[in-house]
């Protein structure tokens, strides 16, 4: 028997990935929505948390599509109503609100899934598979989009919590560390801020890794045209790996190989979902936070430049 689930938020990624996954799904019916603006025709609407979790008791668990800075108080609020919470990612604002969080998932016994959709994309697991034998010596991403295509009319994107170019880029770095599971750290960083944004438009980082591999990273929410989601992995016998369009297509020694359903970037978010049911029927959590320290790092450690200002954006 299926699960009811609500969909707090309902912007672009509920309306093209969440819904048609939950539509589709074995394990969620999709029984009511939150949102103060977007709604979905057949859905019961609540325009408050608090009214959903009070009417809706038979609703066991959320899908938080919120933008990261007001994430914290609804899914508190849900995991105290004793529902099992999904989150889009980034999994939150900051690191600590991400622990506070995992905590009061511990405290009242339910699930707390901290999704990374990137990482369902089935060439990541060919290129783990792939590296199995062999020794990596260099690993670039190189992640470009327009973010005015991309995320059109999502002015929190540039306001502090909204993260810039790292929305896009935390994409990447999911993938990065679900590839290589040892620990790397950030090195170095150069952010190119808008003069009348908060966050960065362009990232470039370099990371250590433990066994010395090369790791370079390029992020541009500015990129004209079709966008750019490449993760190039080349190893010491000269053996080169590519993902392009996110982890979608998979080549390697420059030989492409089939595309199929399995690497469908729509595949992502119904295998998410099917975590989300294996969680809550294990009774167990999964609240991996690396690729946001590595994002944290950039903003810590990173230097900063002026930019122009982005165009059509008025702080």
């Amino acid at each position: 028997m299926r699960k009811k689930l609500a969909l707090v938020g309902i912007g672009k990624i509920a309306q093209d990935q969440h819904k048609p996954a939950l539509d589709n799904s074995q394990n969620w019916e999709l029984a009511a929505t939150v949102s103060l603006q977007g709604t979905l025709p057949g859905i019961e609407h609540f325009t408050s948390m608090d009214d959903m979790l009070a009417a809706r008791a038979d609703i066991e668990a959320v899908s938080l599509c919120l933008p990261p800075a007001p994430r914290f108080a609804a899914a508190a609020a849900a995991l105290r109503a004793g529902r099992h919470v999904m989150l889009e990612k980034p999994p939150g604002a900051t690191l600590s609100e991400c622990r506070a969080l995992a905590e009061l998932a511990q405290e009242n016994e339910v699930s707390l899934y901290a999704s990374w959709h990137s990482r369902e994309a089935a060439g990541v697991s060919e290129a783990r598979a792939w590296l199995a034998d062999k020794v990596l010596r260099r690993a670039h991403l190189n992640w470009r989009e327009d973010v005015r295509l991309t995320h059109p009319g999502q002015d929190w994107i540039w306001e502090p919590g909204g993260f810039g170019v790292f929305d896009m880029g935390i994409n990447a770095l999911s993938m990065l560390t679900e590839i290589l599971p040892q620990p790397m750290h950030l090195t170095s960083a150069v952010l190119q801020v808008p003069s009348n944004c908060q966050m960065p438009i362009f990232a470039s980082l370099r990371l250590a890794h433990p066994h010395g591999v090369e790791i370079t990273a390029d992020f541009d929410f500015f990129q004209e045209g079709e966008p750019t989601w490449d993760t190039e992995l080349e190893t010491t016998d000269g053996g080169v790996l590519l993902l392009e369009k996110g982890g979608s297509l998979l080549s390697i020694n420059g030989e492409q190989r089939a595309a199929s359903e399995r690497l469908s970037m729509f595949a992502e978010y119904p295998r998410l979902y099917g975590n989300f049911a294996r969680l809550v029927a294990a009774g167990s959590s999964d609240v991996d936070l690396s690729p946001l320290r590595l994002t944290a790092d950039a903003f810590m450690f990173g230097k900063r430049e002026i930019v122009d200002p982005f165009p059509g954006w008025l702080p």
